[in-house]
């Protein structure tokens, strides 16, 4: 992977944490009386987050291809909000998430060794 490439991927993974934010602050916000000071905050932070990963979205595409920058975003979505959960929310994260998210980085690491197999390194 080039230089540009694995950038544009610490980008992507950059823009992943800020989309799994998002989805964090919307739990906040859901725990606050609404329209409430803390509500609004939750939800101009949640509005911040997504801005920030569409706009960056966009360029990630620009450099990674569709198929490798969705199917790692789905994979790593699902792990941060497992982490997340479990941090911030104190939820329980149950063996069968844990075999889950294990089942999608497998399947991502797959996919990627096949596009390099077939010469479409990314």
């Amino acid at each position: 992977m080039d230089g540009s490439k694995a950038r544009a991927f610490l980008a992507l993974q950059l823009l992943l944490l800020c989309y799994a934010l998002s989805t964090v602050m919307q739990k906040l916000a859901a725990q606050q009386e609404f329209l409430s000071l803390r509500f609004l905050l939750c939800a101009a932070g949640m509005f911040l987050f997504l801005g920030v990963y569409a706009l960056g979205w966009q360029q990630v595409l620009k450099r990674l291809p569709l198929t490798v920058a969705y199917a790692t975003s789905k994979a790593v979505v699902f792990l941060w909000m497992l982490v997340f959960g479990a941090l911030i929310f104190h939820e329980r994260v149950s063996p069968r998430q844990l075999l889950g998210c294990a089942l999608l980085m497998a399947g991502v690491v797959l996919f990627a060794l096949a596009e390099k197999e077939d010469g479409n390194e990314t």
